[in-house]
């Protein structure tokens, strides 16, 4: 490794396990932890990404055109919330849709809620998922009196982000979202960025990279993989017609095809695997120690023997939540389905809906239902099957469960392995220095 890296690797936001955390005797053997990603306005949103998996929610869910969590359900989600954590942090997210939509008066309101239900000596943080388009002055203002953690949807430069994003009326947003960067700024609101990958910009791995760093700033990106199943809209993922999923390498496996199992906007596996490739090597070489890139900091961290800092490269799920409109609690944010239905806030409390034998069913399965294939990997213990949404295609064997992005990781953690390894190496001896 060069020294600019040995140099940068000690500043990584990661931080050495003591002897005490790896022993499990030394934490409680129950502990009421889990997230709840809130959708107090449902589907509704002020633009029309091509490729959104939640837009079609308004017709599976029966949403009526003009919907927000009324202010009963809103209190009771917050009361059983609070109430169903034992940590010294709570974190609400609020996204959607467009959460920006229901108004900064919503929000004031949130916030008095929280304060009347908060405990004594527990921190209550927010953040707000958003594609910035309404973040005015006055948004903005509320955002820092608060501090509320924005993260700002944003796929790239002006040419790849209007690729997709784009007004109902088909209108480019780009020049918009960065009007808000700029009020962000201004009022020193901490925003993250959101990098939606896609068949398009992931052609593009050091243009998004190094306008999102350098550009637009950010010290903290979230790369999310596109992949949606063609018939996301009506099917619920692992319900599918089991005698139309492809094996992997085959082209219905790949974006484009007639027959393929995915969208069209959906990322190619291979090209997913020569981005994060590219934008890795950038942030090795530019960028350790300065930027936080959530997949590659997660992979340090589970090299140290910390747990995945992702749902997705977890060993299993089921921690995260979300809630609809309506009060309706589902097992996933993408599991937004009747399927996978848990009740409903106003009859029933988060936390029992936590730990229910169905949603402890369907947080094991993420390792359980992990093909042969899967469990033979080099990677598992890093990616343990990647999100079970994604998991889409037949092994070479014929067994069900394989992630459509399996190649493209692969791929990733034999380049990166190497540098992954040191990296841990070096953050381990730093440590043992002290």
């Amino acid at each position: 490794m060069n020294s600019r890296l040995i140099q940068q690797s000690t500043q990584l936001n990661v931080t050495p396990l003591k002897s005490a955390e790896r022993d499990t005797s030394a934490v409680p053997a129950y502990q009421r932890r889990f997230h709840v990603m809130a959708k107090p306005g449902g589907s509704k949103c002020n633009i029309d990404c091509q490729y959104c998996f939640y837009l079609h929610k308004e017709e599976l869910l029966e949403q009526p055109k003009e919907v927000s969590m009324d202010d009963a359900t809103l209190e009771a989600f917050i009361k059983s919330y609070i109430e169903s954590q034992d940590g010294d942090e709570i974190v609400f997210s609020w996204q959607g849709g467009e959460p920006t939509l229901l108004g900064i008066d919503y929000y004031r309101k949130v916030v008095e809620l929280q304060r009347k239900y908060q405990p004594e000596g527990v921190r209550i943080a927010n953040d707000l998922q958003t594609n910035g388009i309404l973040l005015n002055d006055e948004w903005c203002e509320f955002l820092a009196q608060h501090n509320f953690l924005v993260g700002l949807s944003i796929d790239g430069p002006q040419e790849l982000h209007d690729m997709y994003r784009v007004t109902r009326s088909g209108k480019p947003t780009f020049h918009l979202v960065m009007e808000a960067v700029e009020r962000l700024k201004k009022y020193k609101v901490t925003f993250n960025a959101l990098a939606v990958i896609n068949r398009h910009n992931v052609k593009h791995p050091l243009e998004v990279y190094r306008f999102l760093t350098q550009e637009l700033g950010a010290t903290y990106v979230q790369f999310t993989p596109c992949v949606e199943s063609k018939d996301f809209q009506t099917t619920a993922p692992q319900f599918w017609n089991e005698s139309m999923i492809p094996t992997q390498g085959s082209e219905e496996a790949k974006p484009g095809h007639l027959m393929s199992v995915v969208t069209d906007w959906s990322v190619d596996a291979d090209d997913w695997g020569g981005f994060l490739i590219q934008v890795f090597d950038e942030w090795v070489n530019n960028d350790l120690g300065r930027v936080l890139v959530n997949l590659f900091e997660t992979a340090v961290a589970q090299l140290m023997g910390k747990p995945s800092q992702l749902c997705v490269t977890s060993e299993f799920c089921g921690k995260g939540l979300a809630i609809e409109h309506d009060g309706s609690v589902y097992s996933c944010d993408h599991y937004v389905y009747p399927e996978y239905s848990l009740g409903n806030v106003n009859q029933r409390p988060l936390n029992e809906m936590a730990i229910s034998v169905r949603q402890h069913g369907f947080g094991m399965a993420k390792r359980d239902s992990l093909p042969a294939q899967c469990k033979q990997c080099s990677y598992l213990k890093l990616c343990w099957g990647e999100c079970p949404k994604n998991r889409l295609l037949k092994t070479s064997d014929g067994e069900h469960g394989l992630n459509f992005l399996c190649s493209g990781i692969s791929a990733f953690f034999k380049h990166a392995m190497p540098v992954l390894t040191g990296i841990t190496v070096l953050l381990n001896n730093d440590k043992n220095s002290l």
